[in-house]
């Protein structure tokens, strides 16, 4: 089982130092743009429906976090044939953090900046179409732009070239603790001198052949109704609703932000990774040693500690596991635990940068969103988890955690 941490204070380069955010972009299925979905998100608002992008009816699953945009009234027309569907909507994430940011790479120096993402498996969208064209058509109808549209490094190809990031990239996969991974090794490029760094995920296109994949993971609800599917820490849950979406965030240097004016969002304060154990081992799961590794790096203890963006994957025995977790790290009802995600569906790579950008709008605005109103949790005695209502809070840091399908944890704590 091994650890990774986001800070090496002893030794660090240049850029050493508290690593901040400076800009955030969304894309979620509740609201595009970050105002957008939090305004939903504060209101409870869902973006859970049934699936329209195709027929569905053959499938175990109906419903879905789904995002539709018309791409030509946000991307130039030559990059629509070239993206898929989950690229677009990380290209016009990224726009919004770099603006909301107040940053221009282009006027940077060369290799001043980068981006680092999470993805679950690239463009499925996209695949499946060019695949249906070899099988039903042959090769010479295949798009060119299949060589790399499908590959799950797509997002931070394509948003490198589009914003001139020469500096630090990579692309990282584990599911649904991706994200995090992703914020955490972009800000140990600041750390280590980077000017900039453009990080999160934006993952989950939508399409027969994704839909088939989730499925087999047997963790996805086939409930029907939008309202009743996704229930995380309710006795009635059974499994969580896809989704597709997520959030980009801007990381600098806390001194060159101040340098150049910009607005704080918040500090990426502490990061920690581990595995679960071999099935079978009798070993508890690694979730509670992300956390304990997460607060050793932020410095920080679990008092410290104001609100927590759980997991919340929905499936009974997973989240009867963090619930046990939370109760033994903060106390029994020790600290309010949300789960806006019950919202929107789990956006897999996606999802959990989009917990950090709500931690990071709450921790500005003073309040914590709330958990689907028909949550009823079953864990009362374990967890105060907010839910039908915003809570007002005095917020300074925040705790978010994501398990990734095959065993990975990771933890990030984010303060004002």
């Amino acid at each position: 089982m091994s650890t990774s941490t986001l800070t090496g204070r002893a030794g660090a380069g240049p850029g050493s130092g508290p690593v901040v955010v400076t800009g955030l972009g969304v894309a979620a299925p509740n609201g595009l743009g970050a105002e957008e979905y939090w305004r939903a998100a504060l209101a409870g608002r869902s973006g859970i429906a049934p699936i329209t992008r195709f027929d569905p009816a053959g499938y175990s699953v109906r419903i879905a976090g789904q995002l539709d945009i018309e791409p030509k009234e946000h991307l130039p027309g030559r990059l629509l044939p070239q993206t898929d569907h989950m690229t677009r909507l990380a290209l016009i994430a990224a726009e919004e953090a770099l603006a909301d940011a107040g940053a221009d790479p282009e006027e940077m120096p060369a290799h001043a900046a980068g981006v680092v993402t999470a993805a679950s498996g690239g463009g499925f969208e996209f695949g499946q179409r060019e695949l249906e064209a070899l099988w039903s058509k042959g090769g010479n109808h295949v798009s060119a732009y299949q060589s790399f549209a499908w590959f799950y490094p797509v997002n931070t190809g394509q948003v490198s070239i589009r914003h001139d990031l020469r500096g630090p990239g990579s692309a990282l996969v584990a599911e649904q603790a991706g994200g995090l991974d992703a914020i955490s090794k972009a800000a140990r490029n600041v750390r280590g001198g980077t000017a900039l760094m453009l990080a999160g995920g934006v993952d989950g296109s939508l399409c027969p052949w994704s839909l088939v994949c989730m499925t087999k993971s047997g963790r996805l609800s086939t409930v029907t109704d939008p309202d009743r599917a996704y229930l995380p820490f309710d006795a009635a849950a059974s499994g969580h609703v896809p989704g597709e979406g997520g959030a980009l965030l801007v990381l600098e240097a806390r001194a060159a932000a101040r340098e150049r004016g910009a607005r704080v969002l918040g500090e990426i304060a502490g990061y920690a990774a581990t595995f679960d154990p071999r099935p079978g081992s009798g070993r508890e799961p690694g979730l509670r040693r992300a956390i304990d590794l997460a607060f050793a790096d932020a410095r920080v203890t679990a008092a410290d500690v104001d609100v927590v963006f759980a997991d919340a994957v929905g499936v009974p025995d997973l989240d009867r596991i963090e619930a046990a977790v939370l109760a033994a790290v903060f106390g029994p009802r020790g600290v309010p635990v949300t789960a806006p995600k019950s919202l929107t569906g789990r956006l897999l790579g996606g999802g959990a940068p989009l917990d950090v950008a709500s931690a990071l709008l709450a921790l500005r605005d003073g309040v914590i969103p709330p958990t689907a109103a028909a949550v009823d949790c079953a864990y009362a005695d374990a967890i105060d988890l907010v839910t039908g209502e915003p809570r007002e809070a005095a917020l300074g840091t925040a705790l978010v955690v994501a398990r990734g399908y095959g065993g990975f944890n990771s933890a990030l704590v984010v303060r004002r």
